[in-house]
């Protein structure tokens, strides 16, 4: 029987390295941490380093070089967070104590700051193949390879010719959730696991097409139970059922006007004849110019908003099922309570975690950001 109960004695340490050879600078106390890991996101960590005197001070000022240092926390033996310190923040207290607030970002943040570095044109390739191309070619420049590693999947999902013009100046992040916000799209994140062969630390390019999906059970929350709080928003601020897309002229006669590309305006329909009230939406997408582009861009955006937005938390008691490799599983919660006691159990899949380690004298919890199944495999 699989054990759940609470995991005892659970320690957490931080390793600060050099970005680019990983080489271990040093391992420093961190306070009042906190992290968290999404898909669709950057994951971000907080924390604070104490400086009780001038030795670990110096050390702390080697260690801690935003924009240079990568952050490792680990959990036991395992991996739990990766990412790049990119800011500090020294202060000193009427007492004369001395600390360093820090926050850093999952390694996908590095792409943010990245651009292409040349126009690139892409012709029947799959989009799998698409996305690591473009991280290799940041990666092969000078000063670029964080380490960024990758698998051969494929999405089976091709562009018969994509275009990325150098002069449009994007950032490789921005490129890669366009992409993958297309219709048959995908989903990205960076892994960070160690290698349970060379105990090495990864950073691995994780792709799932349309979904990022792990594991094949579900793992059942329970209130009363494990479930310590949840929240249950339904958004319709961001919802819409008309879309329009906005892209850039492709009138290249400077003697003429230059106006705007539009998509065709995507409804639908099936929502209007149901009752709903027209909701509509735009938005612009830089360096487009492409109809048929924007078209497919407006009406995967409908699929995304045509009905309220729905994102499902839960904070829950750790034990030894919940860790980072659960983002992309399947959870079913089964809540008992004067709100849903008639309620059937509902299965979400886990898109974020965010964490918050044991500190005097207060558990160690996790909160669970959730998206409801409906695609692919049975959710009933």
């Amino acid at each position: 029987m699989r054990r759940t109960t609470p995991q005892a004695d659970v320690t957490y340490r931080a390793l600060f390295c050099d970005l680019l050879t990983d080489r271990v600078i040093d391992a420093l106390p961190l306070t009042d941490v906190e992290f968290d890991d999404y898909i669709g996101k950057a994951g971000s960590l907080r924390g604070t380093v104490p400086l009780p005197d001038e030795a670990l001070a110096r050390r702390a000022r080697a260690a801690l070089r935003p924009g240079r240092t990568a952050v490792w926390l680990e959990r036991g033996s395992e991996i739990w967070w990766g990412g790049i310190l990119w800011t500090t923040t020294a202060s000193g207290d009427e007492r004369g104590r001395l600390q360093v607030q820090i926050q850093a970002g999952t390694f996908d943040s590095y792409l943010d700051h990245r651009i292409l570095p040349e126009k690139k044109v892409f012709k029947n390739r799959d989009q799998f193949d698409i996305v690591r191309e473009l991280i290799s070619d940041v990666q092969s420049q000078r000063g670029g390879n964080i380490g960024i590693t990758f698998t051969g999947d494929m999405s089976h999902v091709e562009y018969p010719e994509i275009e990325f013009a150098y002069t449009d100046l994007m950032r490789v992040q921005e490129i890669i959730d366009n992409l993958g916000k297309r219709r048959n799209g995908f989903e990205w994140r960076i892994h960070c696991f160690r290698d349970p062969g060379t105990g090495r630390r990864v950073k691995r390019l994780q792709l799932g097409c349309p979904k990022i999906e792990a594991g094949r059970e579900d793992i059942v929350l329970d209130r009363p139970g494990q479930i310590l709080t949840y929240s249950l928003p339904s958004d319709a601020t961001v919802q819409a059922n008309v879309v329009v897309i906005r892209g850039e002229s492709a009138n290249r006669d400077q003697a003429s006007a230059s106006v705007p590309q539009l998509s065709d305006p995507q409804v639908q329909v099936a929502d209007l004849e149901e009752g709903w009230p027209r909701l509509e939406f735009t938005d612009d997408q830089s360096g487009v110019q492409d109809k048929a582009l924007l078209d497919d861009l407006a009406r995967a955006a409908l699929d995304r908003m045509h009905r309220p937005e729905f994102i499902p938390e839960v904070t829950i008691r750790m034990d030894d099922r919940i860790s980072p490799a659960l983002i992309g599983s399947r959870v079913r919660l089964r809540i008992r309570d004067g709100w849903h006691e008639e309620a059937p159990d509902r299965s979400f899949r886990v898109v974020g975690l965010s964490v918050s380690p044991p500190s005097r004298g207060k558990a160690e919890t996790a909160k669970l950001i959730l998206e409801e199944k409906t695609y692919g495999r049975d959710s009933s």
